[in-house]
């Protein structure tokens, strides 16, 4: 039987999709508020349960017939207040779900993220080599996520047959969910500014079937693979969307000392107002980021070719209704 967690989530319904589709019966998690996407909502080879990743009790339930897990839920924010909630979710539910694959034998593909890899020197790619900075500035996401992965690291250390992915920023169109909407929603209301930094950017489709692939090699066990289809500035990530739905593209670069002065200034009257900053200092140095990431290995491994980022665009454009 196979596990997947976050399983209405944007990957983890795309995935679940996928293992359907190949005639797999899959138990699914999800939270008691989550909505199951149409399309798999009459499936007969899914199991749902409400279940919180921070529960062991709840989780450990489920896995008497469990021997292949696909872990994907996660929390993501960059607002302060949800650090404490996105560290124990991701934390926490990472370290229940090791050690109950430890505890039954379960084959692990734990979902972590390019922010759980450290930052690169000017002009070198990022690879799975890379090293943890310290010392560097660390969003509250990029440390859970780092965290989350060390669990994992323990549990490897300790007997655990896993493989560890770490995606860039994954768009698509997946199960219909619109979880990257949100940035042609951006252009389409004219959208003038644009961040100064880059971005990875990988096709959920491509997640999905690469962590089925590499779920079903059991030779590779105790490795990392970054999914990585290309690396975009902002700016000309921005210019292919605005082309494809007709709309004007920004022109004018917000400069990394302008989105420090706009973060704080976010800051301030978001607490004039009570309410959450649109923009945090987490989410603005991560636009100005000037780094690039490298899918040689998992192409070497495993012979996958990504999609390209402007056949992932086109097909969400063909789709996008403002």
């Amino acid at each position: 039987m196979v596990l997947v967690t976050g399983g209405t989530g944007f990957l983890g319904s795309t995935l679940i999709k996928f293992l359907v589709d190949e005639g797999v019966a899959v138990i699914a998690i999800k939270r008691a508020a989550s909505h199951i996407p149409d399309i798999l909502r009459s499936s007969s080879l899914v199991q749902w349960f409400d279940a919180d990743v921070t529960d062991y009790f709840a989780l450990a339930d489920l896995f008497s017939e469990v021997k292949e897990v696909y872990h994907c839920a996660a929390k993501i924010s960059y607002q302060k207040a949800d650090w404490d909630d996105m560290l124990h979710t991701n934390i926490e539910g990472t370290k229940h779900i090791v050690n109950l694959c430890l505890e039954h034998g379960a084959r692990l593909i734990h979902v972590s993220s390019i922010a759980a890899i450290g930052p690169s020197k000017a002009n070198e790619l990022i690879t799975e080599d890379t090293k943890w900075d310290e010392g560097a500035y660390i969003s509250k996401y990029a440390l859970s996520k780092y965290e989350s992965e060390m669990e994992v690291w323990r549990g490897i250390v300790e007997g655990l047959d896993a493989v560890i992915v770490n995606p860039s920023v994954i768009m698509g169109l997946g199960t219909g969910k619109k979880a990257s909407k949100v940035i042609f929603d951006m252009v389409n209301r004219g959208l003038k500014i644009y961040p100064p930094g880059t971005v990875g950017i990988v096709d959920v489709e491509d997640v999905s079937r690469i962590m089925i692939a590499l779920m079903a090699q059991s030779h590779i066990s105790g490795e990392r693979f970054i999914l990585n289809s290309e690396n975009l500035t902002n700016k000309s990530l921005l210019e292919r969307i605005a082309r494809l739905i007709n709309k004007p593209a920004p022109t004018i670069e917000a400069k990394q000392a302008i989105l420090e002065i706009a973060w704080r200034a976010s800051t301030c009257l978001a607490w004039i107002r009570g309410k959450r900053p649109t923009l945090t200092k987490d989410a603005a140095r991560a636009s100005a980021a000037k780094w690039a990431y490298s899918n040689q290995k998992i192409t070497d491994t495993t012979g996958y070719h990504f999609k390209p980022v402007d056949v992932t665009l086109q097909e969400m454009s063909l789709e996008y209704k403002p």
